[in-house]
């Protein structure tokens, strides 16, 4: 039998575990074309609060009574295309099971002599290309700018951070708590980490970023955001990448502040990974290079057993992991 974590009921208000079932469904077989996956790591992403509600999106919304959505790394059991060979370790989006059959042609095969195969979802998979295009193509970083990050210690920021330290600009990090705090700036690097617990973030943002903000790397939103426009800088950028403050379904956050963005001749811009799509290869090349020579540091956050991904979730959604968030389904 394959076990599956099904969407139950869409959530009203926060998001728990009474939303989703666990089921035992019969074993999938390949068709022609088609590959047979055993899933061994599953992504757990903020987006997928977003999936889990009935509106408007980049993509459709989850379906109740669907298998939960979501990205896997597994190795072929079974293979109807010579392209795609029995033992390969692919790349899929199978969502929250331990087996599932996709096309041959949309697997990408995973070079396990590179890094280990769960890299493929965190630094050198979804969350490492949005830094990349994130941070170069939107925010147009230049060297000695002041680049803020909010999650800065989760599986976007941590890159999005390292990325603009390398590339010669002043790095501040927003993080919840001093743990957090800590991992960014002894592990990864960024010159401050301001504690949005700490009740101070207004006047701690501004005072580690004493030369205002050029590019502010937007994860949360909500009062994060806010406290950052009045210290951005004319013609700063803000990449919008994810809005996680305001994923739980209430109001929408009223923000103040907004007359910064004429004033400053702010430009606001909004980003989904896929739009690059033909430039992942790119991407991948620069974060192999820099994760081969040591030069990123990469944490995982893991979380075992598939019963247990819908509390990896909400751990997600609550801030508890550091890095990226994986679930291990098989050894």
């Amino acid at each position: 039998m394959n076990r599956q974590v099904l969407l139950d009921s869409r959530p009203q208000g926060a998001a728990s575990v009474d939303n989703f079932r666990v089921v035992a469904a019969p074993m999938p077989e390949a068709g022609p074309g088609e590959v047979l996956v055993r899933n061994r790591w599953l992504s757990i992403d903020p987006y997928m609060r977003g999936r889990m509600n009935d509106a408007k999106s980049y993509v459709p919304p989850a379906k109740v009574g669907d298998v939960m959505v979501g990205q896997t790394v597994g190795d072929v059991v079974a293979s109807n295309d010579a392209r795609i060979g029995i033992g390969d370790t692919v790349l899929t989006s199978l969502g929250w099971q331990e087996y599932g059959v996709a096309r041959a042609s949309d697997v990408e095969r995973v070079d396990t002599s590179i890094a280990p195969a769960s890299w493929s979802l965190g630094i050198l998979g979804m969350p490492g290309l949005t830094a990349w295009f994130g941070l170069f193509d939107v925010g147009a970083a230049k060297p000695g700018e002041t680049v803020v990050v909010s999650a800065a210690s989760g599986a976007v920021g941590s890159v999005v951070g390292q990325l603009a330290k390398l590339h010669g600009c002043r790095v501040v990090g927003i993080a919840g708590g001093e743990r957090k705090c800590r991992f960014v700036v002894d592990e990864l690097g960024f010159d401050a980490c301001v504690d949005h617990k700490a009740g101070r973030l207004p006047d701690d943002l501004r005072d580690a970023c004493p030369q205002g903000i050029d590019v502010q790397f937007e994860n949360v939103g909500g009062a994060v955001l806010e406290a950052a426009l009045p210290r951005m800088n004319r013609n700063a950028r803000i990449v919008m990448c994810g809005l996680i403050a305001e994923y739980g379904g209430g109001e929408p956050y009223a923000y103040r502040g907004l007359r910064a963005i004429l004033v400053n001749r702010i430009r606001m811009q909004g980003m989904i990974v896929f739009d690059w799509k033909e430039r992942y290869p790119e991407a991948r090349r620069g974060l192999a290079s820099l994760v081969s020579a040591g030069r990123l540091t990469y944490r995982e956050s893991v979380v075992e057993g598939l019963e247990n991904a819908p509390r990896a979730l909400l751990g997600l959604l609550q801030g508890e992991n550091l890095g990226k968030q994986l679930v291990r389904l098989a050894p």
